[in-house]
């Protein structure tokens, strides 16, 4: 038994934000932590979202036993669909997780899922694991971190975390309980790295509330508060405003609306009596005693926010003199698109509020140095692993834990996604790499994987444009039947008629060399005219259009 490798795999999450999902493998069990989602860089053109390569996973199939979730952000279960359709086990989470989950399986028709909940405190055995789940706080309600006992020992998994000395639903971190694990001894800890490059302490949620209730004081007009709608602490906190300020609330947006039911039917939000209002109703209500909590931070071209700014909402529009508060977040990558909705509320004449301020307008949900200081000085792990960042906050998170060299920490490992970090009775080590990427997803054809090809062939056209050379070519007889025709398109030299025009003798010069056996075989043909006309092409102009001969045959 003892001679059992223990393995932890990321699969997904490690030098990069988002696509979250670590594997931990003791002999024939793996039990999967996380399954996440990114949202696509500007090159990867005509996706909607990204998720982990299960490669290692389906070559291990018979091995999975389980997935489990440490909360319920999208960069965290946003792939839990992609999952289920290759391995049918079991999913614990918290059961405001699941219920997350379970909006998310709706939307893909994942049928009869086998979700299991647990709450914090309880302990679940899988294989030769047993998971104990601890409530952390964070920027969503109902977080946990995993205490996992493994028969070579405990590796403890905090998930996204911020210590908050104050949290709005007085659930406080569970220290007590790492503290425990930690004289005990713990094996691994697999740490949150994603404010490691931060200096002091990440504001409470609490600090909100100064700037909000000004808003609310100064506000003589509508007021518009967007935030992530899986803030359920936001949420709870303008609700509350609203009913202490006599202001009806309209929730906008499908996100919006749908969190805000499962957190309600949770018992996670509170929701006074007579303060909802339809959106319907809006432009019936009293504009200085409404408020629209509604969905779209990051400026996305569909979402709620941006297309009340562009005025091309059914039921809200935006009146000279409202107030919009964005309290979240930019997300880097998304700077764009936010000012561009930023400037289409200012042109209507809103006074829109977002960014740095002090008291600020939002707080980060992760922990910053002295927060994950205090994580790693309580549970003092023999290895440590930082996890969620890129390279730059791994590195920092192991410099801040070199204090504890020589003091129970032998070594910190900086690992990348697809690493293997293998440990026995001899000690941990680097144990090779498996198979990782990324899984480009259109989701405008519910759940189609845009591969390697497509994403070339895509951003070929948006650089350099597409050429399409047509010929005619009698099929009996083998002759050319009409001069060969251009048509291009995204193509900078298509208005250059001496320019096409040397491009088709160019096509020319390729069918008057060509055999009639060559001229008879439609792939030979096409393959010689691409060929020929690429290196004329790149020869002429340096660039690289996408070609495609069409041969019609009459």
């Amino acid at each position: 038994m003892q001679d059992k490798k223990l393995q932890v795999i990321p699969l997904g999450g490690l030098g990069e934000f988002g696509m979250h999902m670590m594997a931990i493998r003791y002999g024939d069990d793996i039990i999967v932590i996380d399954a996440g989602m990114m949202f696509p860089e500007d090159d990867l053109l005509g996706v909607d979202i990204v998720t982990p390569d299960l490669t290692y996973l389906k070559e291990n199939r018979q091995h999975v036993r389980a997935l489990l979730l440490t909360h319920g952000h999208e960069d965290h279960i946003g792939a839990v669909a992609f999952f289920l359709e290759e391995f049918d086990v079991p999913v614990y989470g918290t059961p405001f997780t699941l219920s997350l989950v379970e909006r998310r399986l709706e939307e893909y028709d994942v049928e009869q899922p086998n979700l299991k909940p647990a709450k914090p405190k309880d302990i679940v055995s899988i294989g030769p694991f047993k998971v104990e789940f601890i409530h952390v706080t964070h920027s969503i309600v109902s977080c946990v971190a995993m205490a996992i006992t493994t028969p070579l020992g405990v590796i403890i998994h905090t998930g996204d975390f911020k210590v908050d000395p104050t949290p709005t639903d007085n659930e406080l971190f569970d220290l007590h309980t790492l503290a425990d694990y930690g004289k005990r001894g713990v094996l691994l800890l697999l740490s949150d790295s994603t404010n490691a490059d931060r200096p002091g302490y990440s504001d409470s949620e609490r600090a909100v509330r100064p700037r909000l209730e000004d808003v609310f004081n100064r506000s003589e007009n509508r007021l518009f508060v967007s935030c992530f709608s899986s803030s359920i602490h936001r949420l709870q906190l303008i609700l509350d405003l609203s009913h202490e300020f006599g202001r009806k609330v309209a929730l906008v947006g499908r996100s919006m609306i749908s969190v805000t039911e499962i957190a309600h039917r949770h018992g996670l939000l509170d929701i006074p009596d007579g303060v909802l209002i339809r959106p319907q109703d809006v432009a019936e209500a009293k504009p200085s005693k409404t408020t629209i909590l509604i969905s779209g931070t990051q400026g996305e071209p569909m979402s709620a926010l941006s297309r009340v700014a562009v005025d091309n909402h059914k039921h809200i529009s935006i009146s000279p003199g409202d107030t919009v508060v964005l309290s979240s977040r930019i997300i880097p990558g998304n700077e764009k698109t936010i000012f561009r909705m930023i400037d289409h509320l200012s042109k209507r004449g809103a006074d829109v509020m977002y960014g740095s301020m002090n008291p600020p307008l939002h707080v980060s949900g992760h922990g910053s140095m002295e927060e994950l200081r205090l994580v790693l000085n309580l549970v003092r792990p023999r290895y440590f692993v930082p996890v969620h960042g890129e390279y730059r906050q791994l590195a920092k998170h192991v410099r801040l834990a070199s204090h504890l060299h020589g003091i129970g920490l032998e070594e910190a490992f900086i690992m990348q996604t697809g690493d293997v970090l293998e440990m026995d009775s001899r000690g941990a080590r680097r144990a090779g790499r498996v198979t990782v990427g990324r899984v480009c997803i259109d989701s405008g054809a519910v759940g189609e994987v845009v591969g390697d090809m497509v994403i070339r062939d895509r951003r070929v056209i948006s650089e350099d444009g597409i050429v399409l050379p047509i010929i005619a070519i009698n099929k009996m007889t083998g002759k050319i039947e009409t001069p060969p025709e251009i048509v291009s398109r995204g193509f900078a030299l298509e208005s250059d008629t001496a320019f096409m025009r040397s491009a088709r003798e160019a096509v020319s010069r390729t069918l008057e060399g060509s055999s009639a056996e060559e001229k008879s075989d439609p792939g030979v043909m096409k393959e010689k005219i691409r060929a020929d006309l690429k290196r004329f092409i790149s020869r002429e102009t340096q660039r690289r259009p996408m070609i495609m001969p069409v041969i019609l045959e009459i």
